[in-house]
């Protein structure tokens, strides 16, 4: 007798379940907020509701000897306002919402169901990646007015340049933005390496600053590949050794992912400031159940902190992607 039965095999409609749930959440890759995590810019906390940078500007004030004290040289004093904004994170679920699903046994047999920890835990950390999104990319393209965000670098750069009070515009004699490739990216970076005020430059913490595309470009460069590629004079034309740290001419190229594509600025990290109330507030995601407060099935996930940036010299800056 034949002992081994072939069954037809079933079909699923569900394409959600895969067996048994094992307690965790796939999420969509997130940025980080990679300039503040690295501390590209100086940080600012425990500002409740503005703080003053001062600014000073000593000229000629070294000059031959005399007997007699002579007041030589010119002291100016200025500022710029640091003033974080308030904003915040209200979500409200529906508890009803896992019932019947992956989380079903996890919400109990009780009528009255609680938050499932395994998605408790997912959420507060989901959370918490999606504000370090949205505030990596509210300090280099965010809008005051807008709802959301925060002011970033890029508008207050752009604002400087149109109103000609300061910002140095990368590239005398070539365009002041555009798109930039693995074609062009040394020479765009040429250029705003030339802008920069001596000054500034050779200063410890010099930096340039880019966005993704500018940096994927840039990389392609100096492996030899495509357009512009510098083979076998590029520091990385063999690919499988790795990833090297990015500089150009000495001076490190820091990727940003908050920046929008085809900008790059030169300053000092001490030149861009962030100010918060306190750092812990981004870390602290809290979760209200609702059904001891009104009876219901609901619960919300509440975070609450400020955020702002300012730019300390303007003349201190390179910036490339200014509109002319």
């Amino acid at each position: 007798m034949k002992k081994l039965q072939n069954f037809v095999q079933p079909s699923f409609t569900q394409n959600t379940y895969a067996g048994e749930f094992a307690g965790q959440y796939i999420a969509a890759a997130l940025l980080s907020a990679r300039t503040l995590d690295n501390k590209y810019v100086t940080i600012h906390p425990n500002v409740k509701y503005k703080e003053v940078i001062q600014r000073i500007a000593i000229a000629n004030i070294v000059n031959d000897a005399s007997c007699d004290f002579t007041t030589s040289g010119s002291v100016a004093l200025s500022e710029a306002v640091l003033t974080p904004k308030e904003l915040q994170v209200n979500l409200e679920l529906c508890k009803q919402q896992f019932v019947q699903s992956w989380e079903a046994l996890q919400l109990g047999y009780s009528a009255f169901d609680t938050i499932p920890k395994s998605f408790n835990d997912y959420l507060i950390s989901y959370v918490g990646g999606v504000v370090a999104q949205a505030t990596e990319i509210s300090v280099w393209q965010g809008v005051t007015a807008t709802n959301g965000q925060f002011g970033g670098f890029e508008v207050a750069l752009s604002a400087s340049v149109a109103a000609s009070t300061g910002v140095i515009a990368a590239g005398t004699g070539f365009e002041l933005s555009g798109s930039i490739t693995a074609a062009n990216v040394v020479t765009k970076l040429t250029a705003v390496q030339t802008a920069i005020p001596n000054t500034v430059y050779g200063k410890e913490d010099l930096a340039i600053y880019v966005s993704t595309n500018v940096a994927k470009a840039y990389q392609t460069a100096m492996s030899g590949n495509g357009s512009g590629g510098l083979g076998a004079n590029g520091f990385n034309n063999q690919m499988n050794i790795g990833e090297k740290e990015l500089n150009f001419q000495g001076i490190p190229l820091l990727l940003c992912p908050g920046m929008s594509d085809n900008k790059i600025v030169a300053t000092l990290k001490s030149n861009l400031h962030f100010g918060t109330g306190l750092l812990s507030d981004f870390n602290e995601v809290r979760v209200l159940d609702m059904a001891n407060l009104d009876g219901s099935q609901n619960y919300r996930c509440i975070l609450r902190f400020t955020a702002g940036t300012v730019v300390g010299v303007n003349s201190d800056v390179v910036y490339y992607g200014a509109y002319a």
